[in-house]
């Protein structure tokens, strides 16, 4: 089974605990397990962990984990295993987050305490994702080339800059993959379509430029994404004051939440997702919307091109001079768009954002950039980022109020007082149907929120789905809801079709 996924290759190698299946990009890790997994429905499900407790505080998180798991060593994995690789995580300067817990202790075999300085119900998505290696094996400068795990597939070798081979785990405790080998290529998108084209792999991500084409005994698969395209607004006035590194901050359009309600409105985010990205992907209107912790009541109904404009004019953004661009009190409706210069697909929605804006009297000037130069103007102009939502912690560090720190979350310098009263509330939560419920209140309460139907705070604009070559004798069961990025999520659900020969 050959793959060419956008599980990029690991710089350091198949450690968790410096990136590997978790961080920036979430994904099945293959050869370490985890102490929870995602359901097809995107649920979170035992894996390691067979219960769990949260302290009335919120701040005890207590894993019972399963007793019959050994490593591929022969090594027997316990709760010190477990504790372990999240003390070691803590300090281990990756993408991981691990700045709140405190410290993990092993009760017992089969018991694992986790202290957390504050409460963080999202702290669940850090047990979803953070694979688990043995302690009596693990060196941070080795492990990575040569890991041990406990995970469906055991290592075997890696030929860096090309690719790396997998094979079966026999001894695995639970649903045993189809597939006895892995072989995953490490090739970007144009290569690996030329290698769809010469049958020389199984699965291959394809760009979305790719979208209409079709390879003789390929299926094209798209698969949703949990991460939104949207357009970032500085919410604050220019008053001259700079950010910690000297960055301007404020826009003076962008703050008047009439240009933020008008544009929202008045785009037509249909016509993006046909016109851009080829149907392939969903309008998006809170950056949340596929998520079960999305709020429909925060989204609004349009695109309404004329209501757009009479929130202009009543808000007193008219164009005096006829010149096609409203003015406010000698103030241009105008504002500078910032996106990565790297990536065409922001480009064509910028472009298409910017022409739709015209239509409203809105001037948007398009500006593409390096990131540096891009990250130095987040919060005076706007900015076409891209936004992964499946861990609900994003959602506190996108709206919750914050100084000018320079990071890119809550790029807008958005500060509302009862949004950061539900977001903090939603992160006491000891229960994850309660959190759900105040993130949702986050976005929209009836009155106010960061979405649309309240602040406004962004101009979300779509999703984009992940497309796949699929070799057409592979059976890949049920992808995970709103998990693209992660293609071997359920690796345990494929197999071949008509071509039992053929397993490899």
């Amino acid at each position: 089974m050959n793959v060419n996924s956008h599980t990029a290759e690991p710089e350091t190698g198949f450690d968790p605990l410096l990136g590997w299946g978790c961080g920036h990009v979430n994904f099945e890790p293959l050869v370490q397990s985890t102490l929870f997994k995602s359901a097809d429905d995107g649920s979170l499900i035992n894996d390691l962990a067979t219960n769990y407790s949260v302290s009335s505080d919120g701040k005890t998180w207590t894993v019972n984990i399963r007793e019959d798991v050994r490593f591929t060593d022969g090594e027997k994995l316990t709760a010190r295993d477990v504790a372990f690789t999240f003390n070691t995580a803590i300090g281990s300067n990756s993408e991981l987050d691990m700045s709140n817990l405190e410290k993990a202790t092993a009760i017992n075999n089969t018991a694992v305490k986790f202290e957390l300085k504050e409460p963080q119900s999202s702290f669940i998505w850090r047990l979803r994702y953070v694979g688990i290696v043995p302690e009596h094996a693990y060196k941070k400068e080795t492990y990575g080339s040569n890991p041990i795990g406990s995970g469906p597939y055991q290592f075997v070798q890696w030929n860096k800059g090309q690719q790396a081979i997998f094979k079966l785990n026999e001894d695995y405790y639970g649903k045993k993959p189809y597939f006895k080998k892995i072989t995953m290529l490490f090739l970007d998108k144009d290569t690996a379509f030329a290698a769809v084209k010469s049958g020389d792999v199984d699965i291959a991500e394809v760009e979305i430029s790719y979208a209409n084409q079709t390879v003789n005994g390929y299926n094209l698969i798209s698969l949703p994404a949990a991460r939104a395209q949207g357009v970032s607004f500085p919410m604050q006035n220019n008053t001259g004051e700079k950010s910690l590194k000297g960055d301007p901050i404020g826009n003076n359009v962008t703050a008047d939440i009439a240009i933020r309600k008008a544009l929202n409105l008045g785009i037509d985010r249909k016509a993006l997702l046909e016109g851009v990205v080829y149907g392939k992907g969903d309008v998006e209107y809170t950056g949340v919307d596929q998520r079960e912790f999305g709020n429909p009541d925060a989204r609004i109904r349009g695109p309404n091109l004329e209501e757009a404009k009479m929130i202009l004019e009543n808000a007193g953004w008219k164009d005096t001079d006829g010149d096609g661009i409203r003015e406010k009190n000698g103030t241009k409706a105008q504002f500078k768009l910032y996106y990565s210069s790297a990536d065409q697909t922001r480009q064509a929605l910028s472009v298409a954002v910017s022409e739709q804006a015209r239509e409203l009297g809105i001037k948007v000037d398009l500006v593409g950039a390096s990131w540096d130069e891009i990250y130095a103007n987040q919060y005076s102009s706007a900015v076409l980022y891209a936004y992964s939502s499946i861990d609900t912690f994003n959602l506190y560090l996108q709206y919750h109020s914050k100084e000018a720190d320079d990071t890119y979350k809550n790029p807008g310098l958005y500060n509302n007082p009862v949004v950061d009263g539900y977001l903090e509330a939603a992160l006491r939560a000891t229960d994850q149907d309660q959190a759900t419920k105040y993130w949702q209140l986050a976005a929209y309460d009836g009155n106010t929120g960061f979405g649309p139907a309240g602040d406004a705070t962004w101009l979300w604009l779509v999703t984009i789905d992940y497309l796949y070559m699929a070799d057409e004798t592979l059976d890949m069961g049920t992808p995970q809801r709103n998990a693209g990025a992660d293609i071997l999520g359920n690796i345990y659900e494929w197999k071949r079709v008509n071509a039992a020969s053929l397993t490899s």
